[in-house]
């Protein structure tokens, strides 16, 4: 092959590479899929207000369908499982079922928080662009004057952002839950399995640390 042809056959590559990269990069900026997801969440607790007093069950089918699809759950697995995310330390099918009952208590624990909301309002606090890989948007819920400052950081799912990790009033959850799944491990004596089916993260508990 002679040097025109591997710099034309270089070339072409580069070209469809950057290309396809240009393609699956996310159409929406941070702020406006943060502000997308929580206007649907609010407007739907909003419109529903009455129905959901008392109702749980209501309150996690709007999470699950508002909230849930736009978290990149095996991200925040291998955030919560910390060191027992890896393959060495866990399988295949654990981290599976880890990640499955996780979504579903996360679904719990939003539920919970959101059931309280009683019409607060929120801002969008100004976005600072930086050149890390998980973009930080944060808002501000005002409930009768108490701002609470809930951060979101992002992740590039391919064409789309998701939810990587949330920080509320400073605190990480993903870390804070990863503490409390080395705790349920502690408790049952190292046994993964005991661990993951008895694990339950509490956000009260971690926004109290």
């Amino acid at each position: 092959m002679n040097t025109l042809m591997k710099q034309t056959l270089t070339a072409s590559i580069l070209s469809t590479m950057i290309a396809g990269t240009a393609m699956a990069a996310p159409a929406e900026a941070p702020p406006a899929f943060v502000k997308r997801i929580a206007d649907s969440l609010i407007g739907h607790l909003k419109a529903d207000h009455a129905k959901l007093q008392n109702n749980p069950s209501a309150v996690n089918a709007i999470v699950k369908q508002t909230l849930e699809p736009n978290v990149d759950a095996q991200a925040f697995t291998r955030i919560v499982m910390g060191t027992y995310a890896s393959a060495q330390n866990s399988t295949a099918q654990q981290r599976a079922t880890f990640e499955r009952n996780l979504r579903q208590s996360l679904v719990q624990n939003y539920g919970a928080a959101l059931a309280k909301y009683s019409n607060q309002t929120y801002s969008l606090r100004p976005y600072k662009q930086t050149s890390s890989a998980y973009p930080v948007v944060t808002i501000d819920f005002n409930n009768q004057g108490q701002k609470t400052p809930v951060s979101f950081q992002l992740t590039d799912a391919g064409s789309q952002w998701k939810v990587r990790n949330i920080n509320v009033a400073g605190i990480d959850l993903g870390l804070q839950f990863r503490n409390q799944f080395a705790d349920t491990v502690k408790r049952n004596g190292g046994n993964l399995d005991k661990a993951i089916a008895t694990f339950k993260p509490n956000a009260d508990n971690a926004a109290k640390k």
